[in-house]
């Protein structure tokens, strides 16, 4: 047992079977399975579980064609599919792991003509309205339900996971918001939970007594009608009785406009609702959500919140996280910043998950780290994101790496986002950038210049030196009053109470968010975030919608945001991010206009017009304009080099800066080092 996570690393007993720490990596849907390339998820999951974690549960799989959250979705229908799902159990064994698969009906949620629902509601997620279920229909789902699962258990697995949270199929009839039956399934809460209760029983009696059955259950809905605390518990206790192994937490429908696992989410902001559980049932209760480093796993289950501690993302970012916190390395984990970049915006866009700190998650037969057979002495020049990764993946292949930046730390702009309230995470990025330098030997050579003549000598070069911004060629723009995002963000610029921003991308939301806040981030004070988005007590409201509704703290300066383009603002943000932004922004009265000239900054103000008509002249009367207007890429260096004969190469913002993104810098710096 460790001494530093004693709570992690204690084994759980569950009679049959006994996991070997308290950490269960939860389900995430990267579309792996959807390749049908069976060797490459096996990898995926064998290498989590040589990474030390107790149990894994797989992402979503279909019970059947309806049930899918979209055509083609993976399921488990044919004895093929067994065989094939046995390739992924039999590797997670022979890595001494433990792996459940998460059986997924998606009911209403399911993106598809076919999809089906206790009542015809449609999701306002989803174009399609769902066929509401006759008795015999109902039937086919609870016994497709138990198929799957001893489907599973011939295919080697430990275990399943039913899905009955986030709003999917199961959680559809526990609500009044979705059911609107007056039969047996509808109307009394007892009549609601039927389905839930008869599926376990149902999987149960396939499966037998020595099979893992663990039942995610929604503790919070976070949407109107949603399940009281009072119903939470009956149904907890009644999942115990009908022969559940362990109840997992599950947090918000997917259609609560309340953000859940965003950046901006406090650490473990949920693991109070699991601890209202704790003590009503007598199996092991798992609280997730936002929980994304040993010390807070530890203090989650220090403090009684939880029997156990799921992390999903985390094991993207890194798969080693809990040998590493085993031997003391807590520093060397990769940290999920929780950006949802690579992994969820990938799974809703149709495109392989991954993650913006580790390309290799779900490419790990793609992208091997292994020793050179020819170790280079190798230059990197500029320490941002791209930079780092390149250096630091390169020493790990055996080079002989020397990292030069201008700057007096590591980071690059990571390093003005971290500034950002809801960013706090980017700080313990930095961190880890540090430690790797520090673990894989990179020489690091900081507020040096780095010049033509002193890359000779080098048998490769890689130039990441970033991005500077646009000149937005605005008359006035010299003036004092008007700053670029960088002189904002690093505290060198006083600002007004009246700002114009200039630039609605994702540095302009930014920029916006960090001039209407003031004092404590709601990201590190928990009760603040909780009344800013009206997040409130289930035992107080159904659902967990504070009664007020969202109270924002009033904004520190009244901001317009602009961009050229007369398209929605905030358009090019994540998939599954940007409405955060976009709503935390009008919350705090943040002006956004589109379509918008900048004509002149005078004394007055900002001079715009809009259309290319230029029509309607305005003055906005700020204080002060913060220009965001994009930036290009700094190739000075590297095209002084070409001319040397030095193999040299360029990446990230250096290489392109059309859209300044950390994850496409990361994963050219990996994909490079590797290719050394």
């Amino acid at each position: 047992m460790s001494v530093t996570y004693p709570h992690i690393f204690r084994p759980l007993d569950l009679g049959f079977t006994t996991l070997k720490n308290r950490v269960l990596m939860g389900s995430m849907h990267t579309n792996l399975e959807e390749t049908k390339d069976w060797n490459r998820v096996a990898e995926f999951y064998a290498e989590r579980a040589r990474g030390g974690v107790a149990l894994m549960v797989t992402g979503g799989i279909a019970p059947n064609h309806e049930g899918g959250v979209f055509p083609g979705a993976a399921g488990l229908y044919t004895e093929e599919d067994v065989a094939h799902h046995k390739i992924v159990t039999d590797r997670v064994h022979a890595s001494d792991g433990k792996i459940a698969m998460q059986i997924l009906h998606a009911g209403r949620y399911a993106y598809g003509p076919d999809c089906v629902g206790p009542s015809a509601v449609k999701s306002p997620i989803s174009p399609f309205p769902p066929k509401e279920l006759d008795e015999e229909g109902i039937e086919k789902q609870i016994s497709d339900i138990a198929q799957t699962a001893r489907r599973a258990q011939e295919a080697g697995y430990d275990g399943v996971e039913i899905m009955g949270s986030e709003g999917y199929f199961i959680n559809q009839f526990l609500v009044t918001h979705t059911n609107k039956r007056t039969d047996r399934w509808g109307g009394s809460y007892e009549n609601r939970m039927r389905l839930p209760i008869e599926i376990i029983k149902r999987v149960r009696a396939a499966v037998g007594d020595d099979f893992i059955i663990i039942y995610r259950l929604s503790m919070i809905d976070l949407i109107p009608n949603g399940s009281t605390h009072e119903e939470v518990v009956q149904l907890a206790q009644a999942v115990e009785a009908a022969g559940a192994t362990i109840i997992n937490t599950g947090i918000g429908w997917h259609e609560a406009r309340i953000p859940t696992i965003a950046t901006s989410v406090p650490r473990a902001a949920f693991a109070w609702v699991t601890k209202k559980l704790m003590g009503k049932v007598s199996i092991p209760v798992i609280t997730s959500n936002r929980i994304n480093t040993p010390e807070v796993a530890e203090d989650v289950l220090a403090t009684g919140c939880a029997d156990m501690v799921s992390m999903a993302r985390p094991f993207l970012a890194d798969p080693h996280f809990v040998v590493k916190a085993a031997a003391g390395k807590s520093a060397e984990i990769a940290p999920c910043i929780a950006c949802n970049q690579a992994c969820l915006d990938h799974t809703f866009s149709g495109k392989i998950s991954s993650c913006l700190v580790n390309p290799k998650a779900c490419f790990e037969t793609e992208l091997v780290v292994k020793p050179t057979s020819s170790p280079k002495k190798v230059a990197v020049v500029g320490a941002g994101p791209a930079g780092v990764m390149a250096a630091v993946t390169a020493a790990q292949c055996g080079h002989a790496v020397h990292l030069y930046d201008r700057a007096d730390r590591v980071g690059g702009q990571i390093n003005l986002a971290k500034q950002i309230p809801g960013k706090e995470e980017f700080h313990g990025l930095v961190d880890w950038f540090e430690a790797m330098i520090q673990a894989t030997g990179v020489s690091l050579h900081l507020q040096t210049e780095a010049t033509v003549e002193a890359m000779a000598g080098f048998d490769h070069i890689i130039i990441a030196t970033g991005v500077v911004p646009r000149d937005p060629e605005i008359s006035g723009q010299d003036r004092p009053n008007v700053h670029s995002y960088i002189d904002v963000l690093n505290g060198s610029a006083q600002l007004g109470k009246r700002v114009a921003v200039i630039g609605a991308g994702g540095i302009g939301f930014d920029v916006s968010e960090f001039l209407v806040h003031e004092g404590t981030s709601p990201t590190i004070d928990l009760p603040a975030w909780m009344a800013e988005w009206g997040v409130g007590d289930p035992e107080i409201t159904a659902g967990g919608l504070s009664e007020a509704g969202p109270v924002p703290h009033a904004p520190a300066r009244e901001v317009y945001l602009l961009q050229r383009k007369s398209e929605k603002l905030g358009k090019r943000l994540g998939k599954t991010t940007g409405w955060i932004h976009r709503s935390a922004l009008k919350m705090k009265g943040v002006k956004m206009m589109g379509g918008v000239n900048y004509e002149a900054i005078s004394d007055k103000g900002l001079h715009i017009t809009f259309g290319p008509a230029r029509e309607t002249p305005t003055v906005l009367e700020v204080d002060d304009v913060v220009l965001c207007a994009g930036q290009v890429s700094e190739r000075r260096l590297f095209e002084a080099l070409k001319e040397t004969g030095i193999p040299v190469d360029i990446i990230g913002g250096a290489h392109l800066a059309a859209e300044l993104d950390a994850k496409a810098a990361i994963n050219q710096g990996v994909r490079l080092a590797l290719e050394l």
